[in-house]
């Protein structure tokens, strides 16, 4: 199982969002220059997040982006959802009824549930509950504690210049 970078990009720009004052939105060309992609991949990314109701556009020169809700309603696994789309990561492709015992209809289990969809479906479940529990706020508070602070206050100051 692997996530697109769009989730990683998402999950570092919506930080941005929560330090920046709410009336002051960050635009796609600053978040974008600041972690080295381009504009058009992560207005896609955005594109996602706003439809999800993740972010919000706001529109004018000094127009961009702000969290459509509080850091504590968004989770990990609300972000992911947004960029990755709600399929679920173990697609079953029923191959047991391509076995011998089931080309003839000659086994009968009595269930019609495959056994390992069932444990991987529910293995699936248990990682979005635990991606749940972590929000954007519980994101900031631990980079607050992990992150040097000269780090965190040079990321802030870069999107309070408002250069672009």
């Amino acid at each position: 199982m692997q996530y697109s970078i769009g989730v990683e990009y998402a999950l570092h720009c919506l930080v941005y969002l929560i330090d920046n004052p709410e009336d002051s939105p960050i635009g796609i060309k600053e978040l974008s220059h600041f972690q080295g992609i381009s504009e058009t991949y992560l207005s896609k990314i955005f594109s996602k997040l706003s439809k999800d109701g993740i972010v919000t556009s706001v529109p004018g020169v000094k127009g961009g982006y702000k969290l459509a809700k509080s850091p504590e309603e968004i989770s990990f696994w609300d972000v992911i959802e947004a960029v990755e789309g709600t399929k679920p990561i173990f697609q079953c492709k029923n191959i047991k009824d391509n076995g011998y015992l089931y080309r003839d209809k000659i086994c009968s289990s009595g269930t019609s549930s495959c056994t390992i969809n069932l444990v991987m479906l529910s293995a699936e479940e248990t990682m979005r509950e635990f991606l749940r529990g972590k929000t954007l706020s519980w994101l900031k508070d631990e980079l607050e504690r992990v992150l040097p602070k000269q780090i965190r206050e040079e990321t802030r100051n870069y999107f309070s210049k408002r250069k672009f």
